[in-house]
């Protein structure tokens, strides 16, 4: 696909927006549907002449493509696909300049992304899954995983209840939500001095599920994030099997 248009929507967060007619084949899953991004090799000339499924051998056909020309590869969650239009929007977490090298390469090609510019998708599906005897709801994540709570409060039934916890660094980082009536949606600013993802830890600590067995939670972000809000909820009685939590990155590592 391409770069169609790129827009700085909020203090940390820049929206690239890519396109494409193979967009046609992409499955629209809402929720949290997620994939693999391939970007353009900062070094030069990039190969997108990629495996179409990246298990074992898809990865190891990967790797063989010489470093020189090997796309960077990351993962992302959609923040909106609009199919009938052939696009597709991607939020990225920016902190920093272009030109900063200590930032993620991921975080300075979105801040230079122009149109035209090619990157390769290969979809992975949802992550968030819940059953019909779920009673409640807990997601929870930082700003890194605001496309995928976004996309999960839409989609949600419109029955469904529950709290939902972003964490932010700025207040204008915050993004308009179609949540179902029931679902709480709190977002919590974090204090320059405060780190990532302890804010919302701190309130999930204080969370207390009203039915454990039948709760279903999905949360992500900075790796203490997940890992301590898991342990809590386990503690407080529900299945490991309930519980989705993922370390999309972690602190003082600039990969993404």
């Amino acid at each position: 696909v391409q770069v169609v248009r790129t827009a700085r929507v909020s203090p940390h967060v820049i929206r690239v927006t890519v396109g494409g007619e193979q967009l046609s084949t992409l499955p629209d899953l809402g929720f949290d549907q997620w994939f693999r991004l391939f970007l353009p090799n900062e070094t030069g000339d990039t190969s997108f002449d990629l495996p179409t499924k990246l298990g074992l051998i898809g990865y190891l056909q990967y790797k063989r493509i010489p470093e020189a020309i090997r796309p960077v590869l990351r993962n992302y969650t959609i923040r909106e696909f609009r199919k009938a239009q052939l696009e597709l929007d991607i939020d990225f977490v920016v902190h920093g300049d272009a030109d900063d090298a200590a930032s993620g390469i991921a975080n300075r090609w979105a801040q230079r992304a122009q149109p035209g510019e090619t990157v390769a998708l290969l979809d992975q599906g949802v992550g968030y899954g819940f059953d019909a005897e779920t009673t409640e709801h807990l997601i929870v994540g930082d700003e890194t995983g605001m496309p995928g709570i976004v996309g999960i409060l839409r989609d949600l039934p419109r029955d469904a209840s529950g709290l939902a916890i972003i964490e932010i660094p700025h207040e204008d980082d915050a993004q308009a939500v179609d949540a179902p009536i029931g679902m709480e949606v709190r977002w919590i600013v974090r204090t320059p001095q405060t780190a990532p993802g302890a804010a919302a830890l701190a309130i999930v600590k204080e969370y207390v599920p009203a039915s454990p067995a039948t709760l279903s939670a999905y949360i992500v972000g900075e790796r203490e994030l997940p890992t301590g809000a898991r342990r809590h909820l386990v503690a407080a009685g529900v299945p490991k099997s309930r519980i989705l939590f993922v370390g999309f990155w972690r602190l003082g590592k600039a990969q993404y």
